[in-house]
């Protein structure tokens, strides 16, 4: 909690430090996207709504704020995670204001949504910067095996916890934040009860085409095969958050079409991109394939860590295989700070017992038989 106190300076003695202690030994309550649909549907109350964040938001701030300040001290250093690490100090003493405000004041409770809508802006860029922060600390110091396995298991439960903190400060602020959606009427805060999935790619695809097109002066085709085993026949639709599969699928077209302008320049002829979708009893599958060339099997363990990347700007790789829950079993999976957690940053991580080539693989021609 060094830096943490750091940027506390100007705040009362321990406070923030105290309460960060105390609301990271609860932890959070995980809620379905059929709970966000009841209340936002049936029962949407600003009152209740206010009465659960200023309780929630604290412990999954909390939470998240511990296993922040078990980063390696250069990489807490960097200008980037400083930033970062300001912004949830900030966000969680403005929460925690409301906290012996009075659920009968209609004020405190007008306060309490812009306040809401101030943290979730204010916490727009807090992918790219943190993504900025290891980048600074890579390039700076390097990275070691260790290091690079507790940041990334810091990154997945970060972005994880991200992701559900933005999704209540998107409910709350969409619901009653005084602004209706009208292209979105039946739009439940920012879930569709009926996403059309296919409508959804396809947008995804367009954007990812007019980049590609300014880029590259050209592009690939896209070729959609869907099947629908759940209601053949029926459009194909899913209760979802449209923006979240929308920059799934905008990012894999990116990295699908970059592979595929590239690796078949010199023919000047480009394959199309294949989409199979599958929607089945509990599942919905996107399947994406290109004709980019792969990935050498020495590098397949890269493709999911975070400090690995072939593109010119940072950004979080995903798979091309997404399998996405439906209503009733899609559940919130939250990171919880415990004794696991602590021990997963703290533990001496023994050597890889497998040999691991620290340069790209030599001629044979070069080598002498032994």
């Amino acid at each position: 909690m060094r830096l943490l106190r750091a940027l506390l300076r100007g705040a009362a003695p321990g406070s923030i430090p105290q309460q960060v202690d105390f609301y990271s030994r609860f932890s959070p309550s995980p809620l379905s996207m059929k709970q966000f649909l009841d209340f936002g549907s049936e029962n949407a109350c600003e009152k209740t709504s206010f009465m659960f964040l200023r309780q929630e938001l604290p412990v999954r701030l909390a939470n998240i704020m511990k296993e922040i300040s078990l980063l390696p001290d250069n990489l807490l250093r960097t200008p980037s995670v400083q930033l970062v690490q300001s912004w949830y100090v900030q966000s969680l003493q403005e929460i925690l204001d409301f906290k012996d405000k009075s659920s009968e004041d209609s004020g405190a409770i007008h306060s309490f949504t812009d306040t809401v809508i101030k943290i979730r802006n204010r916490h727009n860029d807090v992918i790219p910067t943190m993504a900025q922060g290891v980048i600074e600390y890579k390039e700076s110091f390097g990275i070691d095996p260790v290091t690079s396995q507790n940041v990334q298991y810091f990154l997945d439960r970060f972005y994880m916890s991200r992701i559900s903190i933005r999704m209540l400060l998107n409910q709350h602020s969409l619901l009653f934040g005084g602004k209706s959606n009208p292209a979105h009427p039946k739009h439940i805060g920012s879930i569709d009860p009926s996403c059309n999935v296919v409508e959804v790619i396809r947008d995804g695809y367009e954007s990812a085409k007019r980049l590609c097109d300014l880029y590259y002066m050209s592009s690939p085709e896209f070729i959609l095969e869907e099947l629908n085993a759940k209601s053949p026949g029926q459009p194909m639709q899913v209760v979802y958050v449209p923006s979240h599969l929308y920059h799934m699928v905008f990012e894999l077209f990116k990295n699908a079409m970059r592979a595929t302008m590239e690796h078949n320049a010199d023919r000047c002829i480009y394959p199309p991109i294949h989409v199979h979708v599958t929607l089945g009893n509990e599942d919905l599958t996107v399947k994406m394939s290109d004709r980019g060339g792969g990935v050498p099997m020495r590098k397949i363990d890269r493709l999911f860590n975070y400090m690995y990347s072939t593109a010119p700007r940072p950004r979080v790789e995903t798979s091309r295989a997404t399998p996405l829950a439906l209503s009733t079993e899609s559940i919130e999976r939250l990171p919880v700070y415990n004794k696991a957690a602590w021990k997963h940053y703290k533990a001496n991580h023994e050597a890889d017992d497998w040999c691991v080539p620290s340069s790209e693989p030599k001629d044979m021609t070069t080598f002498r038989s032994i």
